[in-house]
């Protein structure tokens, strides 16, 4: 399954066309790389310096690699003069990943309506075969029960399938 890399730096006051310059260049030479699916910035909001990098590998030993590769390392050090401070990293998971496509993300409303299409045959189908079942238990238990049951379903098999079939409806 592909995972998601959020990234954030720091780039120091006057850099910020420059160090842009040679994001946009280590993308494209990024691609080279077989693990990489996709990648995308986020220019940072008046008043900030901050950059973002959203990654998508193929998992988690190809994003490994492709941090220890020499292409990376060379970026990195060409780069630091522009830069304050490391990078941080984060994996994406939940919602946030569910909806990841190289490009500006999806509208809102569609991402909560793709959603909707996956929590409410999910919840019909958990009260209609677990409540009778389950119904002696004290309702916060049954409620916790119900919840995990949900958030399981939906973060690994329904969603991803979801993103899957309305990709092309999701791009803005």
């Amino acid at each position: 399954m592909p995972i998601h890399i959020a990234i954030t730096r720091s780039v120091r006051p006057g850099c910020e066309a420059a160090f842009q310059q040679e994001l946009r260049e280590f993308f494209q030479a990024s691609f080279a790389h077989h693990s990489v699916l996709g990648a995308t910035m986020i220019l940072p909001p008046p008043g900030s310096r901050e950059f973002g990098v959203i990654r998508t590998f193929t998992d988690q030993k190809a994003r490994d690699e492709f941090y220890a590769s020499e292409l990376f390392k060379t970026w990195e050090l060409k780069v630091k003069p522009l830069a304050e401070g490391d990078w941080t990293q984060r994996s994406l998971c939940g919602l946030e990943a569910w909806f990841r496509s190289p490009g500006a993300p999806p509208p809102r409303w569609k991402m909560a309506l793709v959603t909707l299409v996956g929590v409410y045959p999910i919840s019909l189908l958990i009260g209609f075969f677990l409540a009778p079942k389950l119904r002696h238990l004290p309702l916060a238990l049954y409620l916790l029960i119900a919840s995990a049951l949900m958030v399981v379903s939906l973060t690994w098999i329904v969603m991803p399938q979801l993103a899957r079939w309305f990709k092309p409806w999701l791009k803005p």
